[in-house]
């Protein structure tokens, strides 16, 4: 599912609703994310998971083409753990083939 997948989902479970009105939530939802995981925070919603940000320390990596050696800087990389209910509801698929 893509994003104007979820937005037309939520716009037909709720048909009083406009669906530019539905994009425009979900867009500020993801915006407030976006803006607290870059603040430091942490988000989560109850059941679904955690976004957080992990920070990566900085390291020595290799120039695939050119084999040199470069330094990579420390970084802050975002981290979502799932949540029990969605842990549990995505059983059903944990066999399956995509």
């Amino acid at each position: 599912m893509i994003k104007s997948d979820l937005i037309g989902r939520i716009a037909s479970q709720n048909p009083h609703l406009y669906q530019r009105d539905v994009a425009n939530i979900v867009d500020a939802i993801f915006d407030e994310i976006v803006k607290a995981l870059s603040r430091g925070d942490r988000v989560e919603l109850r059941g679904f998971g955690a976004f957080s940000a992990k920070i990566r320390g900085a390291r020595k990596g290799r120039n695939p083409r050119t084999g040199a050696e470069v330094r990579v800087a420390q970084k802050a990389i975002p981290f979502f753990k799932t949540g029990k209910e969605m842990r549990s509801g995505c059983r059903f698929y944990a066999g399956r083939k995509r």
